[in-house]
């Protein structure tokens, strides 16, 4: 629980490089998620260009942050590994979720910036990546060092668990 609860979006980093190593631990992590009939219909982009994270911090409102990351993952659908495409969204998720948990183990702050329900933002990743067809962007995850520490969170409510059938 407690790298759950250290795990808070983090907007600002220092300029302290993120090193290969740790990239690699969160790429591990990403691809240990669940999948659904373990399909792994993904794939990930690995970016350390700085002019492309300038590019998607001017298009994407959102990924401002992106200027000062030290870099970023790509999360992206593959669809030609999919068995059920109704469900690689969610088999996405989970590797965008265990990305995080990693980065807060490795001590990187990271955060979710979503892609995949605007279509603009696909586009413009699609054509700056080079992205075949087969493949969309579900998720932008930038990351780097923290600027400054967040107080652990706990959102647990007792009001949104129900025994056995709704209240």
């Amino acid at each position: 629980m407690d790298i759950i609860n250290k795990r808070r979006s983090i907007r600002s980093f220092t300029n302290q490089p993120v090193s290969q190593e740790i990239i690699d631990f969160m790429l591990h992590a990403a691809m240990n998620a669940p999948s659904a009939h373990n399909q792994q219909a993904w794939h990930f982009i690995n970016i350390t260009n700085h002019e492309s994270m300038n590019t998607i911090a001017r298009f994407h409102p959102y990924a401002k942050m992106m200027v000062k990351a030290s870099g970023a993952i790509l999360v992206c659908g593959n669809r030609d590994l999919m068995k059920i495409e109704e469900l690689w969204e969610q088999d996405c998720a989970a590797a965008t979720q265990n990305i995080l948990l990693e980065a807060v183990y490795q001590g990187i702050g990271a955060v979710w910036v979503g892609i995949s329900h605007v279509k603009e933002y696909r586009d413009m990743l699609r054509k700056l990546f080079d992205l075949p067809e087969n493949i969309i962007p579900f998720s932008l995850i930038p990351f780097g060092y923290p600027e400054s520490e967040k107080d652990p969170n706990d959102n647990y409510s007792s009001e949104k668990v129900s025994l056995d059938r709704w209240k």
